[in-house]
Parts: C-alpha cells; sequence; structure tokens
C-alpha cells in the first residue's frame, strides 16, 4: 500500500530470502496452515451463523415486532456500528499491553454470545440498544485481537493466503445464518424468539471452541522495545509503512458505499422485486467466500498492495453497471445482478483479510493488535461517513448522481494510492517479476 521513497535516493535492491520448508513437505508445496488460523476460522463460522441470524431478522423484528420507527433503527444502527470501531482501539491495545490477544479475543465473543439471549428480555427502545451496544463492544474488542493472533500465527509470506481462509470460513457463517434464521422462522410459532435462542446456543459453541481450541500464545516485547502503552499504539502512526496504509484506507473507505445502498441501487436499476431483496447480501457472501482464499494466495504472490488495489477497482466496476445498466437496457438487465454481487463479493475479497495481512507487515509484534486496529477504526469511520455522505447526496441530488460522484471520488482516490506502495510490496513485486 505504500510509496516509493519520494526523496529520490535508489531503492536497495531486494534480494529474496530463501523460504524455511516445514517437514515433511516438499519445496515445491506450502506448509499447511497453523492450527491457529483454522481454529481461529471455525470459531467465526460459528459466531458469524449466530451473529447473521439475528442481523437476518432484526429490522423486522424492530419495526414490525415492535413498532420501532425506521428512523429510530437507522439512529440504533448507526450507533452500535460506531460503537464498534471505537472500541477496536481499545481491544487492540489492551491485547498488546498484557500480551494475552486470545484473552481479550474471548471477552468480545462472550459478550456478544452474552446478548443474544438478553434480546428475549429487551421490549424496550433504550433496553435493545444497552443490548446491542454491549453486542457490538464485544465485537470491536475481539476484532484486533483475533486478527493479530491470525498475523503472529503466520508465516509472513503466507498471511495473504492466512486471512483468506480465515475470511472464508467466516462469510461462510454469514451464509448459513440467514438461511437457518428463515428456517425457524417458518417452522417455529414464536419465530422471533426461536431466532435468538438457537443464535444464543450456537454463539456458546463459538466461545467453547475458541477456549478449548485455539492456543493462548503470549506476546512478549523485544530486547529493547518501548514498552506497550496508549501512547506508543497512536505513535506508531509515525512509520511511515503504516501511515500510508492507514492513509489509504481511510480515502478509500470514503468513497465506499455501504452494501445497503448497493443493494437498493440494484433494486432500482433492475426491478428486482421485493421479495427476493433480503437474498441480494447472499449472493455478495456467496462471491466472496469463493474469491477470499484464491485473491489471498494471488496477494502473496504478486504483492498486497496490487491485490487491494484491484479490489477497488472491483467495486468501481460495480458502480459503473449500476449507472449504465438497468431496465432501459432490456434483457441485458437480467445479468446485471450476477456481475454486481459477484464483483461486489470480489471487493471484499481482494480487500478485506489482505488489508490486515499488508499492515501486519508494517507493525512490531509487540504493537500487532494496535497497529491492526488503527487501521480497521480509520476504515470503519470513514465507510460510516461515507454511508451519511451518500444518504445525505442521494436525498438532495437523487440516486444516480450520487453514484456518479461516489465513483469518480474512487477513481481518484484510488489513482492517488496508486502511486504508494509499501516496502514489502516492494519486494513482493520484485519476486513475482
Amino acid at each position: 500500500m505504500y510509496v516509493a521513497d519520494s526523496r529520490g535516493t535508489p531503492a536497495p535492491a531486494v534480494t529474496p530470502e530463501p523460504q524455511a520448508v516445514a517437514p515433511g513437505s516438499s519445496p515445491g508445496r506450502r506448509a499447511a496452515l497453523a492450527p491457529t488460523v483454522l481454529a481461529l476460522g471455525t470459531v467465526s463460522l460459528i459466531t458469524d451463523v449466530s451473529s447473521e441470524m439475528v442481523t437476518a431478522v432484526l429490522p423486522l423484528y424492530l419495526v414490525a415486532g415492535l413498532g420501532l420507527s425506521p428512523l429510530g433503527f437507522g439512529l440504533l444502527d448507526g450507533l452500535y456500528n460506531g460503537i464498534s470501531a471505537l472500541v477496536r482501539l481499545a481491544g487492540g491495545h489492551l491485547g498488546d499491553r498484557f500480551g494475552r490477544h486470545k484473552a481479550l479475543a474471548g471477552l468480545g465473543y462472550g459478550l456478544s454470545a452474552l446478548c443474544k439471549p438478553l434480546l428475549l428480555l429487551a421490549h424496550t427502545l433504550p433496553a435493545i440498544g444497552a443490548v446491542l451496544a454491549l453486542d457490538r463492544t464485544g465485537k470491536g474488542l475481539r476484532t484486533a485481537p483475533r486478527d493479530a493472533l491470525i498475523s503472529l500465527a503466520a508465516a509472513p509470506e503466507d498471511r495473504g493466503r492466512a486471512f483468506g481462509v480465515h475470511r472464508a470460513m467466516d462469510t461462510a457463517g454469514a451464509l448459513i445464518g440467514p438461511i437457518l434464521a428463515f428456517l425457524i422462522l417458518r417452522g417455529a410459532a414464536d419465530g422471533y424468539d426461536a431466532v435468538f435462542t438457537v443464535s444464543a446456543c450456537v454463539a456458546a459453541l463459538g466461545v467453547l471452541v475458541l477456549v478449548l481450541f485455539v492456543p493462548g500464545r503470549r506476546t512478549e516485547p523485544a530486547p529493547g522495545a518501548e514498552p506497550v502503552s496508549l501512547r506508543a499504539s497512536l505513535g506508531l502512526l509515525g512509520r511511515r509503512d503504516l501511515r500510508r496504509i492507514s492513509l489509504c484506507a481511510l480515502l478509500l473507505g470514503l468513497c465506499t458505499v455501504s452494501d445497503a445502498f448497493v443493494f437498493l441501487l440494484l433494486q432500482h436499476a433492475t426491478g428486482i422485486a421485493d421479495r427476493w431483496f433480503a437474498l441480494l447480501p447472499l449472493g455478495t457472501a456467496a462471491a466472496f467466500f469463493l474469491l477470499a482464499l484464491p485473491l489471498g494466495r494471488l496477494a502473496d504472490r504478486v504483492g498486497r498492495w496490487r491485490v487491494f488495489l484491484g479490489g477497488h477497482l472491483a467495486l468501481l466496476l460495480t458502480y459503473g453497471l449500476l449507472l449504465a445498466g438497468g431496465r432501459p437496457y432490456g434483457q441485458g438487465a437480467v445479468f446485471l445482478p450476477y456481475a454486481v454481487l459477484l464483483l461486489h463479493g470480489g471487493f471484499y475479497a481482494a480487500t478485506d483479510g489482505v488489508l490486515m495481512a499488508a499492515a501486519a507487515g508494517a507493525v512490531p509484534e509487540e504493537h500487532r493488535g494496535g497497529g491492526l486496529a488503527l487501521v480497521q477504526t480509520g476504515q470503519a469511520l470513514a465507510r460510516f461517513a461515507a454511508s451519511l455522505g451518500f444518504g445525505a447526496a442521494w436525498t438532495v441530488w437523487g440516486a444516480r448522481p450520487a453514484l456518479a460522484v461516489a465513483a469518480v471520488l474512487l477513481a481518484a482516490a484510488a489513482g492517488g494510492c496508486a502511486l504508494l506502495r509499501p516496502a514489502d510490496a516492494a519486494a513482493a513485486e520484485a519476486r513475482a517479476a
């Protein structure tokens, strides 16, 4: 994600170091992924089944079941997503400070699991808001320590593959959860209560898998390293590579239209019936699931920054199809949903885990959680701001002009970030050449 040194000094030639070969494997075969990566992938898969069961029914439950206004739901949704973004900094820093990334991740997963049965007891807006805020606090606490565990367990040259496997397993849970919720709603008399009950049991299983199968690795500071403190964590932005990664993630995040708006624009362009609208997120998730591992491997081979920018090119093409396609173009609109959802899922597969793999190389081990949290928080807040800005532009100008502005801004931001690349990106490109 970064820039060549602008001072005019030629960069030293990069000589690839020989890669170690795992015992029992041949030089031409890649070593198996660390058990920690697979265990965390399993935890995320199970937890996402639980989370997405609730996410799939929550808007309908709150608006139709409890009579919450759409404006109230919008404020609630914005509140708990903002909490998640900010708490990530605390989770990453505390995991580094105590060297206990597993403990912080376990606390986050445990808080989210506790919230599922509490939804059975919450029937007023303040109570539901408190439960959802606690759930998002758990998500924020666990995200950076979990990604730190993945980056520390994987060899540097395999981080793209490791994050690709994890994100694929995570997304498999996002596919299963809504389908399971749909089946429960159809078959159970007290549908919402049944969904929340099953979700709580599944979430508890995820915490159990974390406790039993994810090794607890304590991270010790390197000799002579600065003690882990909040000031030191924030000071990581003084590192050129991490600063550039964070800046690019922020700029590109400001041009990223939220998923909900993409699906609404797709419906407007093609006239998809309301009864099929709920399946659109599954299309994006399916593409993400299928492409996460291949694109993670590709990032390890040709450079993570190239794949990350390629993912935003896929998003730009998504915007272009939504602007150019639609009912005025006749039968061509039949293929538009498939193309848009494939590109949209490809965007996430090329950016989500790949960004973390790139950022991990710019952060020392003793600050890994805090460094990843800085990138994640900046990106999440930028996307939240982009959602608010796009919603306002849609209200004032209309959907198509608002999307056209977003596309122009995304192209400009991607072009600027293409001039930047990290040191490890240059090395990866040299090896690929």
